[in-house]
């Protein structure tokens, strides 16, 4: 049964434009260990380039944007990063 599962190919089809510019927030979110300062997670990440509706972001610039200064969890990061960026669609490609 494994081997049809390899014959199917990818679950999802990807496209062949440019790649969009930056990590997904949960990338980032996973690299960390909770509960986590701001501060700490600027010193390791601050310099990393995360994907947004806007375009891409420095994780620093969006948490200067964040008045939280300790994260319990790494739901409770996430919420406050996109409560800054927002959700919606990540632009692909400039028009």
């Amino acid at each position: 049964m494994a081997d049809d599962e390899e014959d199917e190919g990818p679950a999802v089809e990807l496209g062949e434009g440019e790649p969009v510019e930056g990590a997904p927030l949960a990338r980032v979110a996973s690299r960390l260990t909770w509960g986590a300062k701001k501060s700490a997670i600027v010193d390791r990440e601050g310099e990393t380039t995360i994907r947004t509706p806007d375009g891409p972001q420095e994780v620093g610039d969006v948490l200067d944007e964040v008045d939280v200064p300790y994260f319990e969890t790494r739901q409770e990061f996430t919420d406050e990063v996109r409560a800054v960026i927002g959700t919606g669609p990540v632009p692909t490609a400039e028009d």
